[in-house]
């Protein structure tokens, strides 16, 4: 785990530090190939520079966020508000995580993806890569 992340994780209380180290477990084996860093604030993982999946500290929980995951179809993540195609689940407790759940979730971030990494460039317009 880098430096970054490993402080992240660190300054979260034990409970939630508990979800960020099994998250990261689970994303770091299912995405080996990934870059993860700190971005906006928080553990993100991308693929050839396009963000796929992350984890943040809300008030009252962990939120794990695949950006493509609104396309995923699945019942347990829930969609962004907005026109991106953003979903989350999220997290109080490390019982609450369902493995198989997230290895799911995690192979379909490889093969849905929306190009967010060049949102910017299309003046936010989303297409879809995957």
């Amino acid at each position: 785990m880098n430096k970054e992340i490993r402080a992240y994780n660190d300054s979260q209380t034990k409970n939630d530090k508990a979800i960020c180290d099994l998250l990261y477990e689970l994303i770091s084996q299912n995405l080996p190939e990934a870059v993860n860093k700190i971005w906006h604030a928080h553990p993100v993982w991308f693929l050839d520079g396009n963000p796929i999946v992350g984890y943040s500290k809300l008030k009252d929980c962990i939120r794990m966020l695949f950006w493509s995951g609104a396309s995923f179809d699945e019942k347990d993540l829930k969609p962004g508000t907005g026109k991106f195609k953003d979903a989350s689940i999220r997290y109080t407790s490390v019982d609450q995580i369902k493995i198989d759940d997230i290895n799911r979730w995690i192979e379909k971030a490889k093969t849905i993806q929306w190009d967010y990494k060049n949102l910017i460039k299309r003046k936010g317009e989303l297409i879809r890569l995957k």
